[in-house]
This record gives structure tokens, C-alpha cells and sequence, in this order.
């Protein structure tokens, strides 16, 4: 059992928890070998065997269940993307993107502003990371950038709706083999997958919805390893979320250059100084995952949680173990002499245990989390405002809550159980532990409950009646002959 008298000077003053196991391991990068040999005399290159899979990808031979997941991808991230559409992080980008005065050809979610292709890309992946209530899928949120790409360039080019499908199926595959092949990237590495594998993952989806051929399209994918950038360090900041939009602009980018003939390096992704050497140094990678392209579906067997909470997901168990402790507790919170929260390695790495001094520090900080949901229950949109941090009651069970990494709850990497120990005045201790968040595998949403996050939070900047719409729309992918009507209702007036 971990000791839970970790004190403040083993805590990192408003970032992650300070735990010297976290660091054993770590490779020496500056001594560290390649992490891959090149690609083998006459062998097929990566980016070869991934433009022939694009190139080659028929929706009517793609199982209904994975169609199932994509559609459920298209609802969760237009949702959450319509409510960081009102969050501040995303009126800043609007407002950049509106002084550039780009041609007005696509629609900016959210917003009544018409951009470029790449400029409403870049917007509308700022406001689908915007909250963090974008879902998981294998490491963190690794195809965050893959429906905002894909939305304008659809609209400009006219695009179908079994093509738009189509394309969000390849950026997850694509963007989960390149996940899969440097997993500890992000989790030992430091980078954040949202940048760089989602650059990745949208140039594969733009290429498909721009009909590139091979070439071109072997081409976007050179270009876009030179693209790929995003590091943990700027969590709990407004560029997180720029992670999202700036892989969901350059792949978009990409994909328009290798079309018009820009070139890249055939081997970008496997040679000794290319993607996979540059991004995994001195970590294990390999290139097997590519090999069951077109006959395995990370969309279906691989992790895919939906978001239950619009914060840092390592933290959802802290919370409904929080919640289950409000419902014992009743009217006893004023008796809380102190919390302890246990946690994955993990989360350890990326949750923090000061009060947050801003919105985005509130989404990774466990001190508050854990003491809005005792007090308040469920820490949804409204727990994210500047009025709620300055709650004085959540402030000030705040300073009671501690945090500790349990080795026994294991890294966090395929979910992340915690567990909350509240001590009252009269030294009655109670506890709870989560293994699995709401919108885990495990723990699966419904579709009342999936149809419940879209609603609440299109209707944070749209009437009820066009977000019904909306969300009729979008079930009904792939089957509309147009997604013209589509367009304007992701408007705000």
C-alpha cells in the first residue's frame, strides 16, 4: 500500500505530482540509439503501404460496427467541438483567423465567421480540445484533429457523406497504427499525441477526401512527419488545445501540397533520421501494427472512452470515486478533515493538487476536482467558468485533498483506476476506488447518454431545435445523398 503522507514539497508547485519512480528508466536521449532501423533495402516504404491503403479503402467492405463507432466519433467531437466554440481559447483563434481575412470557404463551427480550409481547421481543432472532452482513443486524445479537418475540406469540395465517413475511418487507422508503433511516446516520451500523431491522422483523411492519387498522397504523408509537434509540457494552458488545431490545419496543409506536387522523403517515417527515430528516440518502436491495415480495426478493438466529464480523463475515476463518497458522506462534508487521492503512475505525471489559478489548470487539477464533486456532484461545463473557481467552499475543502502515485493501481495507460480516502474530524475513514470512467469499454455510455453530452453542449451555443438537427444529421452518416443542409447549421447567428 502507498503512504499517503506525501507532503507539499513533493509536489510540483501547480503542475504534476513530483514522484521520483516516475523518472527511473528514463532513456539518456542524448546517448540513446535510433529506436528503429531504417527501412530495409527494397522493402515497400511506410508511407507507400499507407497511400496504397487510402487509396485503396472501400467503405462497403468496412464491418457496420466500426461505420457504428464513426458515426459516434462524428456526434462526440461536433458536440464537444460546439461547445469550445464558446470557451475563450477559441474566440482568441477565431479572432486571429478573422484579421487574416482568408478566403470565405468553409465553415468555422460554432462561429459566423467563413474561412479558408486551413483556417477553419486550425479554429474548429481548438474548440474540439478546447474543454478536454474529447474522447480517448488508444494514448490520449490522438485523433482529436481528425473532424475538424475533415469538415471544411468536405464542404469545399462538396464532399459525400460516405466520404467523409470514409475519411475519418483511415485517419483512425492510420493514426492508430502510428500510435501503436511508438505507444510509450507520449507517457515516457513527453509528446503529445494530439499533435503529434493527429497531424498524421488528418493529412491520411484529407488525402482521402481530396481523392489523391498514391504519389501524392505518399507525398502529404513525407510532408506531414515535418509537421508533427505538440509537447506534454503545455498542458493546463491554452496551447494544448492549439496541439488539436494546429495537426488539423497541417494536415489539411499537407495534403493540399502533396496534390499540387510538393515533395518529401519517401522513407520520412522509418529512416534513421525520420519520424519514428526523431519521436521514439532511445523508446521501443516498431513497425508491425502497419501490417494488419485493412484487416484489423483499431476503431473497434483498440480504446476508445468517451468523456463523461470535460476535463483531463487520467482524472474521471478521482471523481466518480468522489461522487460515491458524496452519497455516503450526506450532510457530513463540514466534518472532512482531509482527502487522499491515489492514482496511476500516470496521472501522477499529468494531474496536480494545487487550487488552479485558471479554467485550464481546473481541468487537471485533482484538489479541485474531487472537492467540486463532493460538493456539487458532477463537475460538468458549468464547473469549468471563472465563478467556479472562485467558490469558496470548493476552495477551501481544496486544501485538505493530498495525492499520491499507487504502484498497485498500475501505469494508467489502459485506464486509469484511482482511489479517494476521506478522513473525518472524529477519525472515520471512508474509501472508494474506480477502476473504469463512464465511456470506458468497461463501462460503456449509452445512447441516451451519448445523445445527452451532444445536446448539452450543441446547446451551449445553438438553439435546442438546431442542435436536434444536427444530431439527426449525424446519425443518419452515411446515408445522405447531401450534407449541404449540414453546413449552415453549424453556424451560431
Amino acid at each position: 500500500m502507498a503512504d499517503y503522507s506525501l507532503d507539499r514539497r513533493h509536489l510540483l508547485g501547480a503542475g504534476a505530482l513530483t514522484l521520483g519512480a516516475l523518472n527511473v528508466g528514463l532513456p539518456d536521449l542524448a546517448l540513446a540509439q535510433p529506436a528503429a532501423a531504417a527501412v530495409e533495402p527494397g522493402g515497400k516504404k511506410l508511407a507507400q503501404r499507407i497511400a496504397e491503403f487510402i487509396a485503396g479503402f472501400d467503405l462497403k467492405v468496412v464491418p457496420p460496427e466500426v461505420i457504428d463507432r464513426a458515426r459516434t466519433a462524428f456526434i462526440d467531437t461536433i458536440g464537444v467541438m460546439l461547445a469550445g466554440s464558446h470557451e475563450e481559447v477559441a474566440h482568441i483563434a477565431v479572432e486571429m483567423v478573422r484579421a487574416e481575412a482568408s478566403a470565405p470557404q468553409a465553415t468555422v463551427v460554432g462561429s459566423s465567421l467563413r474561412a479558408s480550409a486551413q483556417f477553419a481547421a486550425l479554429v474548429n481543432g481548438v474548440a474540439a480540445h478546447a474543454m478536454d472532452y474529447d474522447f480517448t482513443y488508444i494514448s490520449g486524445q490522438a485523433i482529436a484533429a481528425l473532424v475538424p479537418a475533415i469538415l471544411p475540406l468536405a464542404e469545399v469540395t462538396a464532399a459525400s457523406a460516405d466520404d467523409m465517413v470514409a475519411a475519418y475511418i483511415i485517419g483512425a487507422e492510420v493514426g492508430g497504427r502510428v500510435t501503436r508503433a511508438n505507444f510509450k511516446a507520449s507517457s515516457i516520451g513527453g509528446w503529445h499525441t494530439t499533435g503529434m500523431v493527429g497531424v498524421i491522422a488528418a493529412t491520411a483523411a484529407a488525402a482521402r477526401i481530396l481523392k489523391l492519387p498514391v504519389a501524392a498522397t505518399s507525398n502529404a504523408l513525407g510532408i506531414s512527419t515535418s509537421l508533427a509537434s505538440g509537447i506534454s509540457g503545455n498542458f493546463a494552458t491554452m496551447t494544448k488545445p492549439l496541439h488539436a488545431g494546429n495537426a488539423a490545419r497541417n494536415g489539411v496543409m499537407a495534403a493540399l501540397l502533396g496534390g499540387k506536387g510538393f515533395t518529401a522523403s519517401p522513407i520520412a517515417f522509418e529512416a534513421p533520421a525520420g519520424y519514428f527515430n526523431t519521436f521514439g528516440r532511445g523508446l521501443d518502436v516498431s513497425f508491425d501494427p502497419f501490417d494488419d491495415l485493412s484487416r484489423r480495426y483499431d476503431l473497434i478493438e483498440a480504446r476508445f472512452d468517451l468523456k463523461g466529464f470535460p476535463c483531463g480523463g487520467l482524472t474521471h475515476t478521482a471523481i466518480e470515486a468522489a461522487l460515491d463518497l458524496r452519497g455516503k458522506l450526506g450532510a457530513r462534508l463540514s466534518d472532512i478533515k482531509g482527502i487522499h487521492c491515489f492514482v496511476t503512475r500516470n496521472a501522477g505525471q499529468r494531474a496536480g493538487t494545487q487550487y488552479p489559478a485558471t479554467v485550464e489548470n481546473a481541468k487537471f487539477s485533482v484538489s479541485y476536482l474531487v472537492s467540486y464533486a463532493l460538493i456539487h456532484g458532477a463537475p460538468k461545463i458549468a464547473a469549468f467558468t471563472v465563478k467556479a473557481l472562485e467558490d469558496d467552499q470548493v476552495k477551501a475543502l481544496a486544501r485538505t485533498v493530498t495525492a499520491s502515485v499507487d504502484p498497485e493501481l498500475g501505469p494508467g495507460t489502459d485506464s486509469s483506476p484511482a482511489r479517494v480516502r476521506v478522513t473525518l474530524a472524529e477519525g472515520q475513514v471512508l474509501e472508494e476506488r474506480k477502476d473504469y470512467a463512464i465511456g470506458s469499454a468497461r463501462n460503456p455510455m449509452t445512447a441516451a447518454q451519448i445523445e445527452d453530452k451532444f445536446l448539452d453542449c450543441a446547446t451551449q451555443v445553438l438553439s435546442m431545435d438546431v442542435a436536434r438537427k444536427i444530431l439527426a444529421t449525424l446519425r443518419a452518416l452515411p446515408e445522405q445523398r447531401s450534407l449541404a443542409e449540414l453546413w449552415p447549421l453549424l453556424r451560431s447567428a
